[in-house]
C-alpha cells in the first residue's frame, strides 16, 4: 500500500524456475503470460477488474535489497551466479491491461505480460494476488449495490477481513464497485475516497441511560447525527429518544441535516417500516433510516421486495470477505514465446478438462456495441494483429457450441479495445485515475449491460467469442498436440 518492497512476495518455485532459466542460459527469451479468469465469482453474470494500482505499484518497485539477497542466500538452495544476477534485476518487459473499473467476462486477458521468461515469472503470483483480491471485492461490492437500487452503500467491513491489508484494499475495491463511502480510515486516507460511520453500541452503554448518550452525540456531532437505536428496545425506547434529541436540536436552532438512526437488529424489514411511521408522525420524513447487522445481496433485495424503509446500507462481513466465494479463480498462462528472430511462436496448454484448455498466441479484446443504444452486444477475444471495420458485416460464433452464431450488420455496432498498455520497455506509460473516477467509470460500463446480464440470480450469458483466426490457430494446436493430422 505505501510502495513497499513486495519482490519476495512470490512463490518459491518461480525463484526456483528462474535460477533453472539463467543456468540453461534461456532466461532472456521473450515470453508472453495472460492473467485472466475462468468463472465468474457468486454466479454472477460478469466481474470487476480491480487492482491495477497496486499491480503497477509492484512492478516499479521490483528490486531484490540486499536483506533479501542474504535471506535468498540462507536458504541454501541458489548459487552465487544467480543472486549476482538479482542484484541488479528489474523489469524491462511489457505490459497491457484492462483499466480498473471496467466489466469483464471469463478467458478474457485481463493483463497481458510479454517479457524475458526470466521476468515473466517472478511477477505471476503478486499479480496474482493483487488483482485477485481486489476483483473479487470490487464484483461482490457491484452485486450488493445493484441489490440497494440506488441506495447508498457503505463498506463496514475492516474489523472482520483477513488481516490489514484485506480490509484496506478491499475497502478501495468495494469502492470501485460502487460503494459510497467506507469506515476505514485508512483507505479514506490513502485513495482521497468518502468515510463515513456512526457509533457503536458501546457510547449507549458508556452513559448513564439512552437518552444521555443520544444527547452527548448530537452535541459533538449536530451535522451528522445518526443514532444506533437497538441498544435497549428499538420501538420502546431507540425510536422514540431519537426524536426526543431531534425535537430537542430542532427547538435549539440547530437545522438538522444528515442525520438519521441505524438498526443493527432484529426484523429489519418490520423495524424499519415501523420506525419510518414514528419519525414520519414526529415530522422527520428526511430522516435517513439506516440498517447494517451481516447484510449481504440477497438479504437487500429480500428487504427491498418487502419494502423496507431502509435507505442506506452498512455492509460488512459478508462484503470485504465475499463470503460465498472466497475466491476469484485467476490465472496466469504462457501464451506464445519467442522463436528467436522476433516472431512469437504460439503455445496452448490443453486438459481433459475443457475449461482448461487456453487460448494461444498474443491476443486483444474486442468490445463489441450495438451503436442504437450504446450496451454491449458481444466481446471479441483475437489475435494482436486483427482489425475490425465496423462498415462491414461482422460475424460472430461460440467457440464451444459454434452452431450459437451472430452476424452484426455494417455500421450497426461499434469496437472497443480493452486492452491498454501500461509498461513499455520496463517504463510505465500509464496514469492511474483516482478511485472516485474509477467508481464512476465503473457504474459507467455496468449500466453498458443489459439488465439481464446484471441480476444476481442466474443471470443471462454475455458471448464471449474467439475470432475464426484464433479459432482455427486453437483447433489446429490441439490437432497438432493430440498428434491427429
Amino acid at each position: 500500500m505505501d510502495k513497499e518492497n513486495l519482490t519476495l512476495l512470490t512463490d518459491l518455485y518461480q525463484l526456483t524456475m528462474m535460477q533453472g532459466y539463467l543456468d540453461s542460459g534461456i532466461h532472456q527469451k521473450e515470453v508472453v503470460f495472460d492473467l485472466f479468469y475462468r468463472q465468474n465469482p457468486c454466479e454472477n453474470g460478469f466481474a470487476i477488474t480491480a487492482g491495477l494500482q497496486q499491480a503497477i505499484e509492484y512492478i516499479k518497485n521490483l528490486h531484490f535489497s540486499e536483506s533479501d539477497l542474504d535471506y535468498l542466500r540462507s536458504l541454501g538452495i541458489f548459487q552465487e551466479k544467480f543472486l549476482a544476477y538479482l542484484k541488479d534485476f528489474s523489469f524491462h518487459g511489457e505490459i497491457y491491461a484492462i483499466p480498473e473499473g471496467t466489466v469483464v467476462f471469463p478467458k478474457e486477458p485481463l493483463v497481458r505480460v510479454k517479457a524475458p521468461v526470466i521476468e515473466a515469472q517472478l511477477v505471476e503470483t503478486a499479480l496474482l494476488t493483487i488483482i485477485n483480491h481486489q476483483s473479487l471485492i470490487a464484483t461482490k461490492a457491484s452485486r450488493v449495490c445493484w441489490a440497494a437500487q440506488g441506495d447508498p452503500v457503505l463498506e463496514f467491513g475492516l474489523r472482520r477481513a483477513q488481516g490489514p491489508d484485506a480490509g484496506t484494499l478491499g475497502a478501495r475495491a468495494a469502492m470501485i464497485g460502487g460503494c459510497a463511502a467506507t469506515s476505514n480510515v485508512l483507505t479514506g486516507k490513502l485513495f482521497d475516497v468518502p468515510v463515513r460511520g456512526t457509533h457503536a453500541h458501546s457510547w449507549v452503554m458508556s452513559f448513564p441511560d439512552e437518552l444521555t448518550a443520544f444527547r452527548e452525540y448530537a452535541r459533538l456531532f449536530p451535522d451528522a447525527c445518526c443514532l444506533l437505536v437497538d441498544t435497549y428496545d428499538t420501538l420502546k425506547s431507540g425510536v422514540p429518544h431519537a426524536i426526543q434529541v431531534f425535537d430537542e436540536m430542532k427547538a435549539a436552532g440547530i437545522q438538522l441535516k444528515n442525520y438519521g438512526i441505524r438498526l443493527d437488529s432484529g426484523d429489519l424489514a418490520y423495524l424499519s417500516k415501523r420506525a419510518r411511521a414514528m419519525l414520519d408522525e414526529a415530522g422527520y420524513p428526511d430522516a435517513v433510516i439506516s440498517a447494517s447487522s451481516d447484510l449481504d445481496e440477497f438479504l437487500v433485495q429480500s428487504l427491498k421486495n418487502q419494502g423496507a424503509a431502509i435507505a442506506q446500507w452498512g455492509i460488512g462481513t459478508k462484503m470485504i470477505t465475499c463470503s460465498d466465494c472466497p475466491s476469484f479463480g485467476g490465472v496466469y498462462k504462457m501464451s506464445a514465446e519467442d522463436r528467436g528472430d522476433g516472431t512469437f511462436e504460439p503455445k496452448i496448454k490443453l486438459s481433459d478438462n475443457p475449461e482448461k484448455i487456453t487460448n494461444p498466441g498474443i491476443k486483444k479484446v474486442f468490445r463489441i456495441y450495438d451503436k442504437e443504444s450504446g450496451k454491449v452486444k458481444a466481446d471479441l477475444i483475437a489475435l494482436e494483429e486483427e482489425t475490425i471495420d465496423t462498415h462491414k458485416e461482422l460475424f460472430l460464433f461460440d467457440p464451444e457450441a459454434t452452431w450459437k452464431q451472430m452476424t452484426l450488420a455494417p455500421d450497426s455496432y461499434t469496437v472497443r479495445e480493452l486492452l491498454v498498455p501500461v509498461f513499455v520497455d520496463g517504463t510505465c506509460v500509464y496514469q492511474s485515475p483516482s478511485v472516485m473516477e474509477i467508481r464512476d467509470y465503473c457504474q459507467k460500463e455496468q449500466n453498458s449491460l443489459w439488465d439481464e446480464y446484471r441480476r444476481l440470480r442466474y443471470p443471462h450469458t454475455l458471448p464471449v467469442d474467439l475470432s475464426q483466426k484464433l479459432y482455427d490457430l486453437k483447433m489446429g494446436l490441439i490437432k497438432k498436440m493430440r498428434g491427429e493430422s
